[in-house]
């Protein structure tokens, strides 16, 4: 099942476009806060998570509480499990470059580019 499968059931939506950009806008801001610059299959929930809650925030943007009746409700920026997802998958910078941990290394067969050029 995709992301917006798996979104739509979660909201009941069927404006596809519509989930189709909270999905996109959730994996800018995880990406950014992350300092990555592709989505990793572990981030994928937290994407699908903030999507859903940037849904269900549609109408309250940049509220940070609101009172009703009685009922008092307040609005964490991130919710703690996307922000747990982000500090685990976070890549450190330097300097101002991030630096990933997950860069490929050419290989040819079970020999690395870097055997090759040294001649072992």
């Amino acid at each position: 099942m995709t992301d917006l499968e798996m979104l739509k059931k979660l909201t009941g939506e069927s404006d596809d476009d519509l989930l189709s950009l909270l999905l996109q806008e959730s994996q800018a801001r995880l990406l950014s806060l992350c300092n990555r610059t592709k989505m990793i299959d572990a981030l994928r929930p937290a994407c699908r998570q903030w999507a859903l809650v940037a849904y269900n925030r549609m109408g309250m943007e940049g509220e940070t509480s609101r009172s009703e009746g009685g009922l008092t409700s307040s609005f964490a920026e991130i919710p703690q499990d996307i922000d747990l997802a982000i500090k685990r998958y976070r890549l450190g910078r330097v300097s101002g470059h991030a630096y990933e941990a997950e860069a490929e290394t050419e290989t040819d067969g079970d020999i690395s580019a870097e055997a090759e050029d040294t001649g072992d």
